[in-house]
């Protein structure tokens, strides 16, 4: 072989280091796993999600609202109250949220359930984006915030569904959320400020504490149109007050978070001169599984904008309170619930019978007079992309009723804190359906979707006599993680 001339050799370094930072691309390309993307997140901050998510982290009941009404099988860890939405059979830890950890708690929490994802949702501020910030770098999670205002609400949903692989059942439930919402824009476009009622809305188990206009908490009060009497102390935040200062305002509306302030005002001689309590305009916010106005403030509180139109402007809404409410239970909970449970939630709601409501004609629901039952197990649907056999439904599971007067509310918990220590729980054996219970499922008018929305993986089978309450203020801004005030 002849030698190479040295204007050839030359050429030839030069060819080969023109290949080398292709060379060099092309392998860093080959790091980042195959499908993998860029989200920007509510805060602007860009997150590389994996190519697959199958295991998600809740940084927040709110959150974890979110997740289970979209894809409760992907819950990698959940609260006593969603446990039931996850997939029969699976061990899933018990996962709890408490004021006063930091982030290198959160991020401990994800690498033991071995979280592909994290997700947080409610007020975006920059605290809570450096605290996501600071929780992904000592995780190696993913970590997004989404914020859950009703505005923002139906574009949540798609945008977090798609990210979860269940881009069609989320569209259908934006869809539906942007419906409640224009419906009830709508109707307020004709309640002149002299019709709006003015309400107190009472946290706590002594109902001293409320919501202020423009907090989470607050929101579906402000979204129904009503004139939220606390407006006079700020807005944004909960806010603490005396007795003197309820008189002061005298409301003609109040609605009690837990049974304990809603039986005070009922029956105790501490508020018998307020003009809510002699015109019997006091009601209890429904809570199974999730609460109506806020516990969490997340989608949840859709059907509590249903409920408040029906409650403030009863003239003017001709919408029947039953029909929406087991339709929307079946659409975002996967929950069929029975006559009587639609009733053991409405009745303290001040949902007037249906006979009242339809003038004295026959009652829309069927009979209802059997007594309360725990909510029938449902046939199991399979993931959108799996042929595997369906999964036995989860059993029921009864509460024992506390005496009456007792408040059985455990004690508050941040909405964002780090998550407790995981517990891990045993699978729950399937039993079959009753008879009885099968026929008492609600065939209201309107209960089945027109939407054809996909349910969730697997049934939801609480217990609407729960405790009520497990809320907990959301973190004012500065206050990154949910750390005690």
């Amino acid at each position: 072989m002849p030698p190479r001339s040295p204007t050839e050799t030359c050429r030839r370094k030069r060819r080969l280091a023109a290949l080398i930072p292709l060379l060099l691309a092309f392998l860093l390309a080959g790091a980042e796993p195959a499908g993998a993307a860029d989200f920007v997140d509510s805060a602007g901050r860009r997150v590389l999600l994996p190519e697959l998510v199958e295991r998600v982290m809740p940084a927040s009941p709110t959150a974890e609202v979110l997740v289970y009404v979209l894809a409760p099988h992907k819950l990698a860890g959940a609260s006593r109250e969603a446990r039931r939405g996850v997939a029969a059979g699976r061990r899933v830890p018990v996962l709890g949220w408490r004021p006063g950890m930091g982030p290198a708690s959160m991020a401990a929490t994800a690498r033991r359930l071995r979280a592909d994802l994290i997700i947080d949702a409610g007020l975006v501020t920059p605290e809570r984006a450096t605290f996501a910030d600071q929780v992904q770098q000592l995780s190696g999670v993913p970590y997004i915030l989404v914020e859950d205002s009703f505005a923002r609400m139906p574009s949540m949903l798609r945008g977090i569904g798609a990210v979860l692989g269940v881009a069609e059942r989320a569209r259908h439930l934006g869809r539906y959320a942007e419906d409640t919402i224009n419906v009830m824009r709508g109707r307020l476009l004709i309640q002149g400020p002299a019709t709006r009622p003015h309400v107190y809305y009472g946290r706590r188990s002594d109902g001293l504490e409320t919501a202020l206009p423009g907090s989470a908490e607050g929101e579906t009060i402000d979204q129904a149109g009503a004139i939220n009497v606390a407006g006079a102390l700020g807005r944004g935040h909960l806010a603490a007050i005396a007795p003197a200062q309820l008189y002061d305002w005298d409301p003609e509306v109040i609605i009690a978070e837990r049974r304990s302030f809603y039986d005070a005002l009922r029956r105790g001689r501490t508020w018998r001169g307020l003009a809510a309590v002699r015109q019997k305009r006091v009601y209890l916010a429904p809570a199974y599984p999730f609460g109506w106005i806020d516990d969490p403030p997340g989608v949840n509180r859709l059907i509590g904008l249903h409920w408040l139109s029906a409650l403030f402007y009863p003239d003017e809404n001709q919408e029947d309170l039953r029909a929406a409410t087991c339709e929307f239970y079946d659409l975002f909970y996967g929950i069929k619930l029975t006559n009587a449970q639609i009733e053991a939630m409405v009745r303290a709601a001040g949902v007037p019978p249906p006979e009242t409501a339809r003038g004295g004609t026959e009652p829309i629901i069927g009979p209802g007079s059997m007594p309360l039952s725990p909510l029938p197990p449902l046939p199991s649907t399979t993931p959108p992309s799996s042929s595997t056999p369906a999964t036995p439904p989860l059993p029921a599971t009864p509460t024992t009723p506390a005496a009456p007067g007792t408040d059985t509310t455990p004690p508050a918990t941040s909405s964002t804190a780090p998550l407790s220590p995981v517990t891990p729980s045993a699978p729950v054996p399937p039993v079959p359906p009753t008879p009885s219970a099968a026929a008492s499922t609600c065939t209201l008018p309107g209960a089945n979707s027109p939407l054809n929305v996909p349910s969730p993986t697997s049934p939801l089978t609480e217990t609407p006599g729960r405790p009520q309450g497990r809320r907990g203020p959301t973190p004012a801004p500065g206050n990154p993680g949910g750390l005690s005030q």
